[in-house]
């Protein structure tokens, strides 16, 4: 009887055997969408795991071997990534990884990780909260020019047109003085009882669901933080969406929103702004898109640190 040994020792590894006629070396071989459970602290100190879906790829820099060893690849995620929470000394030992287990066929490591992180936020006035789920991806690399890694996630946020806000105070007024007769004396309570109505507010500026992009690249031994990158984008902007909302809630989403008045460029350089000053990001980039209620096409921003070679320099 075969031992398993010898059963595996004589199968047959096509993988190896030369196509002359269809020789070259390749940029990146790997897969794609590996389902996976990872372990991230955001920046609260507190490890949740999480569904994703990663991605592994080296090089194949001979062109006389016809594959890679993919099952290697696909173990070593499952190593590394279901038992050491997320970092960037996992995900550089795990691309060292990769490179160990492909000694003489590559010189080049990639992987991508994607998931959603679930963070508690709290109401504006009432005293609930509730979560939201906030994308990420990890993408890491390990080349000739050493180790790389960049974050990226999405915040969500109301944006009003400050042109519109400005048309709807004009209208307004417009409003008031057919109400009000100029060459009467105001009564208090009439204007007040005015306010109040629709009359008050005969038009009302545009706002729309809008989306910030961001990829943040930090600088050496900094950790992931998530959530101080959030809370530093959110807060700059003062108006993301919300989780748990009551009436005093949503007035006070309206009034940030009346106090935040923004275009996609102002959205844009209030980011650009505090993720400039944070000295732990090394680099950044920001795609701010306002989907419009006015008209169906949308409003678009970008922004970057301006680092010589990075972000800024052609990409869109």
């Amino acid at each position: 009887m075969h031992t398993h040994e010898n059963t595996v020792r004589l199968m047959p590894d096509v993988a190896t055997q030369a196509q002359p006629h269809l020789a070259g070396a390749l940029d990146w071989v790997g897969m794609d969408g590996i389902e996976v459970p990872v372990l991230f602290d955001a920046g609260d100190g507190t490890v949740q795991r999480a569904s994703a879906q990663v991605g592994a790829f080296v090089n194949l820099t001979r062109p006389d071997r016809r594959g890679i060893h993919m099952s290697r690849l696909y173990l070593l995620v499952d190593e590394y990534l279901s038992s050491r929470p997320v970092d960037a000394n996992t995900l550089q030992d795990l691309l060292h990884a990769f490179l160990d287990s492909h000694k003489e066929l590559s010189d080049r490591a990639r992987l991508s990780i994607r998931f959603d992180q679930l963070v508690r936020r709290a109401a504006l006035r009432s005293d609930n909260s509730g979560w939201r789920a906030y994308p990420v991806s990890l993408e890491a690399s390990l080349c000739e020019d050493g180790f790389r890694l960049e974050l990226g996630t999405e915040v969500v946020y109301s944006s009003t047109c400050p042109a519109s806000a400005a048309l709807s105070r004009q209208l307004i007024q417009e409003q008031f003085a057919k109400d009000f007769d100029a060459k009467q004396p105001l009564d208090h309570s009439a204007v007040l009882a005015w306010l109040g109505s629709e009359k008050g507010i005969v038009a009302t500026p545009h706002a729309q669901r809008s989306v910030a992009r961001l990829l943040v690249r930090f600088v050496d031994g900094a950790p992931l933080d998530l959530i101080h990158v959030l809370n530093q984008v959110e807060q700059a902007l003062g108006t993301p969406v919300q989780t748990a909302v009551k009436r005093e809630d949503e007035q006070a989403f309206a009034l940030a929103n009346g106090s935040n008045l923004m275009f996609c460029e102002d959205a844009a350089r209030r980011i650009q702004r505090v993720l400039d000053a944070d000295n732990r990001i090394a680099d950044f980039h920001v795609r701010l898109e306002h989907q419009e209620s006015l008209h169906p096409h949308d409003a678009v921003a970008y922004a970057s640190k301006g680092v010589p070679g990075g972000y800024g320099d052609g990409r869109a």
